[in-house]
């Protein structure tokens, strides 16, 4: 008797297991989580400042993308806010080089695809060069969100990273005679999981502030060395490339050409050591 009572028990056990694996299952299995990070290519400035509220993501569960023919009314249909959720909104884009990035908020997406992202930032926008700040004018469209194309496949049941690139440098234009300075922002993004790219580390210390291009006809990538001296560029087009490594003055400026980048693969060159004038 008392073996078969261990015998029923042990069922009913196994039956609430199996059916709490089904309801996460249902709960989870079709939807991916998405990670949302931003890093910098930066500019020449001490520090960039913006005023982040948050991104807006549009996916796509069928997978079919979106149609270009759209109206804008149907544009602003389908997006998902995920405000930016931290006590200080501010953040100083230069501090994002190297292997530094800045964590933005995650969201789970049914399988398919993310279309596009839009990251929303305020007015109070600023950069700082040679200790003088100078507020940043922004585009009317900063209102709705600077959009970004992506078109990207997700799967149910994974995690992805995916990263907004804030090309500084390409992103802050002085105007003429007016001395204003505008934010006319160029982004990328792309999943971190399914990245080309190269990193490295660039010596000595001494030789920072450290720049490095990478380039391949129009195609150009930009970035620092952090603290440490590592470098990171990531989202680049497959191909041949000309790396530039332009130190601070009293150090020479080191090209190295032919470096290959291999499509969904971040390869990792030899540690550069630059060498004085």
């Amino acid at each position: 008797m008392k073996s078969l009572f261990n015998y029923l028990m042990l069922c009913g056990v196994l039956l609430f297991a199996v059916a709490c694996s089904n309801d996460d299952e249902s709960l989870n299995g079709g939807n991916a989580r998405v990670n949302f990070y931003l890093v910098d290519a930066p500019g020449d400035f001490d520090e960039v400042w913006i005023e982040v509220l948050a991104i807006r993501v549009k996916a796509d569960d069928d997978g079919q993308g979106d149609d270009d023919t759209q109206s804008d009314d149907d544009d602003e249909i389908g997006w998902i806010e995920i405000p930016y959720d931290e006590s200080s909104r501010y953040v100083n884009l230069l501090d994002l080089t190297g292997e530094n990035s800045l964590f933005l908020g995650s969201e789970d997406f049914p399988e398919g695809e993310i279309d596009q992202l839009r990251l929303v930032l305020g007015d109070d926008n600023y950069v700082v060069k040679d200790g003088v700040r100078s507020d940043l004018k922004t585009p009317s469209a900063q209102q709705s969100g600077l959009k970004i194309k992506v078109d990207e496949d997700i799967e149910g049941g994974m995690s992805y990273n995916l990263v907004i690139d804030f090309d500084v440098a390409k992103s802050i234009v002085v105007a003429g005679n007016s001395g204003n300075i505008n934010l006319k922002p160029v982004l990328r993004a792309y999943l971190e999981e399914a990245a080309s790219g190269l990193k490295g580390q660039v010596f000595p210390t001494e030789a920072q502030p450290i720049s490095v291009n990478a380039q391949k006809g129009d195609d150009s990538y930009n970035t620092f060395v952090d603290e440490n001296g590592n470098y990171k560029i990531l989202g680049m087009d497959d191909g041949v490339y000309t790396l530039t490594f332009t130190p601070l003055e009293g150090y020479q400026v080191l090209v190295v050409d032919n470096v290959l980048v291999e499509e969904g693969k971040v390869k990792t060159l030899d540690p550069i050591t630059l060498l004085p004038n």
